[in-house]
Formats: structure tokens, sequence, C-alpha cells
């Protein structure tokens, strides 16, 4: 099976991921990586992009001590696309990984998984509890302030604008146009 259905990659995702927490981060990612596929230039390869972000926390769930590992793994089991099994490996790479993201869809994965996390945070703060309001000047506040949502890790963030040769403000401003699309959809 080399290449998934949308469908496909929603039951294998489901067949290991219950929480609702998960499954929303799971859709938010690939929303956001469908975002970046287009703005970058890659519309033909959209689908690939939104399916690596829908699975990238396959194993995450039910195997959080064997991220990465117990999801390559089971997607290798599955014949998956070994292309596919390195893109969603890698977003792990240097914290449960040891897969390199080389290709620049694995840049931007590795570079948006904790900032989604960051944003979806500060958007539950907000009176609105949307992203539809907010600005990269309060993004970089709450970013800035290393007690909210302390397990969003900004070393990766800033690591994953470095990997793009993106400014940070440039990474946080796209993730937050991405997320503002993504949640009219969720």
């Amino acid at each position: 099976m080399t290449d998934l259905t949308r469908d496909e990659a929603w039951a294998l995702l489901t067949a290991y991921n219950k929480e609702e927490f998960h499954l929303l981060h799971a859709r938010t990612v690939e929303g956001v990586m469908r975002y970046f596929a287009n703005k970058l230039g890659y519309g033909a390869e959209a689908d690939f992009w939104a399916t690596v972000g829908l699975l990238h926390d396959l194993d995450f769930e039910q195997w959080p001590q064997e991220h990465c590992k117990k999801a390559q793994e089971l997607m290798t089991s599955k014949g998956l696309d070994p292309k596919l099994v390195h893109a969603v490996v890698s977003h792990g790479y240097g914290i449960c990984s040891d897969v390199e993201p080389t290709a620049e869809m694995e840049k931007v994965l590795f570079a948006v998984d904790e900032l989604t996390g960051l944003i979806g945070a500060a958007a539950l703060m907000r009176p609105s509890k949307s992203v539809q309001d907010m600005e990269l000047k309060s993004l970089k506040k709450k970013f800035k302030d290393k007690h909210f949502a302390a397990g969003c890790s900004r070393d990766i963030i800033k690591t994953g604008a470095e990997r793009l040769g993106w400014d940070l403000d440039k990474l946080l401003q796209d993730t937050l146009d991405a997320m503002k699309e993504v949640e009219k959809s969720l």
C-alpha cells in the first residue's frame, strides 16, 4: 500500500488513537501541512503533505516512550511508502528519532508540530477561544512566556525555523495564518 486515501489514513490513525485531543491535533497538523504545501508551491503534493501531518503522531497516544520508533514499525509492517514513513519519523529528530528531516516538507512538519500546540493553547486563553482574532504580537508574547504551554518546546520551534532558513517571525505568522484557515474546517 503506497498511496493512502484520506479515509485509509484516518482509519489507521483512529486504530491507535481515541482521545479527542490527539485526533484534533492530528487534523490540525494535517490542515497546516496542506496549507504550507500550497503556499510553498507543492500543491500537487498537498495530499501527501496532509497525510504526513495527519499520521505524524500515529503512535504517541499508545506508545509515548517509543514515539516515532513504533510508528516506523507499524507503518513499515503495513507496507506503506518509505517516503511517508521517513517523513513521519523525521519530525522527532533529535528528540526520539535519529531520522533527520531532509525534504522541505519534513522540515515544515518538524517546525510546525510544536508550534500548532502553542498556538492552540494561546487560542484557548482568548475570550473568543479562536485563532481568528489572534495577531502575531500576542502570539510572540505567549511564545516568550516560558511558563505558558510549557510542554511546547520553544527550542524545537526555533530549530525548525532555522532548518527552513526562515526567521522566527515568518514561521510564527505563516503558521498562525495556516491555523486560521484550518480552524474554519475543524
